[in-house]
């Protein structure tokens, strides 16, 4: 009888091909099936950050971790911390679904429920706040800190080379075009940055949110979650980026809801716009073009999959098929926007430390 070993078995996602037509008609592409690994996407992150924070003393034995979440690092870092012997706080906010709340529960995870957005920085920030609190009240406890942690993008290096590896099996040797969805920029920078070593002419495309402030835009409020930002990630490698797109809930609710239909693999909205993005890619350009799918259907069968709630938000009606294009990054937007000149915001900060000033 073989004994599986939990975190040795984090990853391992397959690699399949999607010719759903979405957001138009396309010849196909790659996508990493990442809900069908072990812990999901995030854990990959979260052992990278864990085992990381071990070796440098920074993590005791035994100790509390504390991180903010708007549900899929949770579950990733619920799933190796409980592993690992650590018992962890997760804080979240009240727009998170109650089935991953439940499910967050169910894998050992005490939650604590942030109940109003910051008037400045939203809900993120208002966690971020929530959690220095929780600190600064519990001096052992650990917080990976996901969005400026070095570890969080390292934990990605063995996913660039499963997808190579996969490729070599049905016989493609490269890729030309990468498209990743960002949100703290860990997987971004971790696959990306690696499969540009690999393929230097690689185009590699960020997938952001509409609402995002990630690459320049200003931060309202996001119907999409865990995709995009209100803070600016240090994890996020801007100079990587050939181009970035903001995709909008149309096109990701009609992406996932056609992927379930004609592809058999679906997800949420991270999912969906990183889908919308790679078909339309796939029709541009001749060559391989791979992204990732970060998570499945589950925590969104009450929204991406509900008509009801679709509709009340006018998210049924017909999507986008091209983006709208702007010389700047800053040009402000309202539809599915493309970019091709990506540039770091001119900020002075990144994610809030919950230092005085």
């Amino acid at each position: 009888m073989t004994v599986i070993d939990p975190l040795g078995s984090v990853g391992r996602s397959p690699l399949v091909r999607i010719s759903a037509p979405v957001p138009q008609p396309h010849p196909g592409y790659f996508a990493k099936i990442e809900a069908l690994g072990l812990g999901g996407l995030k854990a990959r992150s979260a052992l990278s950050m864990l085992q990381g924070a071990h070796r440098r003393g920074e993590l005791r034995e035994g100790a509390r971790i504390v991180e903010s979440t708007s549900g899929t690092l949770g579950i990733g870092l619920a799933y190796v911390a409980q592993s690992m012997g650590h018992p962890i706080t997760l804080v979240v906010d009240c727009e998170l679904e109650p089935p991953m709340r439940n499910l967050l529960r169910a894998l050992g995870a005490t939650l604590e429920i942030v109940h109003e957005p910051h008037p400045d920085g939203g809900w993120q920030r208002a966690r971020l706040d929530t959690l220095h609190h929780i600190l600064a009240c519990e001096s052992t406890a650990f917080w990976p800190n996901q969005y400026d942690n070095p570890d969080n993008a390292a934990g990605y290096r063995g996913l660039p080379d499963e997808i190579v590896t996969d490729l070599a099996a049905v016989g493609v040797e490269r890729a030309e075009v990468l498209v990743c969805s960002v949100g703290t920029g860990g997987h971004s920078s971790g696959v990306g940055g690696r499969l540009r070593q690999l393929w230097p002419e690689l185009r590699i495309i960020g997938v952001d949110a509409l609402g995002s402030a990630i690459f320049g835009q200003p931060a309202t409020h996001r119907v999409m979650r865990g995709l995009g930002s209100s803070v600016h990630p240090g994890n996020v490698r801007y100079a990587m980026f050939d181009e970035v797109h903001w995709v909008g809930p149309r096109e990701a609710v009609n992406a996932c809801r056609a992927l379930a239909r004609g592809g058999f693999h679906t997800g949420g909205w991270s999912t969906g716009a990183a889908a919308t993005v790679a078909g339309w890619a796939a029709s541009q350009w001749k060559g391989a073009v791979v992204t990732i799918f970060p998570d499945g259907p589950d925590r969104y069968l009450s929204t991406i999959f509900d008509d009801h709630w679709c509709d009340q938000r006018a998210l049924l009606e017909p999507p986008r098929t091209t983006p709208h294009e702007i010389d700047d990054c800053r040009d402000h937007t309202l539809c599915w926007t493309r970019c091709q000149s990506v540039i770091a915001p001119d900020v002075a900060t990144t994610v809030w430390t919950g230092a005085a000033g």
